[in-house]
């Protein structure tokens, strides 16, 4: 989660522009931290969900609704992650 890439060199990771990183991040749907100079950086995991957006986006989905899609699927994920949780505990050992 360490902020250790500039705009430039995450775009050029991406295969997109910073315009787009800003997009993104206007939209909300990540924020990087800033270095002292002002200059945004970002970890390996806003890349990760960077990329996703990209995704959506190249197949057509405007920036503000792919956004949001991110948001959705990971909300789903960690819903599904606390069902499953909750699952093991009911049915763990010494359960009914």
């Amino acid at each position: 989660d360490y902020p250790a890439y500039t705009m430039g060199r995450a775009a050029e990771m991406l295969g997109t522009t910073q315009g787009f990183l800003r997009a993104i991040g206007d939209a909300r749907l990540i924020t990087p931290l800033r270095s002292a100079g002002g200059h945004r950086r970002y970890s390996r995991y806003q890349l990760r969900i960077a990329a996703r957006a990209r995704e959506l986006v190249d197949q057509g989905t405007p920036v503000e609704a792919a956004c949001r899609i991110v948001v959705l699927e990971d909300q789903l994920e960690e819903a599904q992650r606390i069902n499953a949780e909750h699952r093991r505990a009911s049915t763990g050992p010494g359960c009914c």
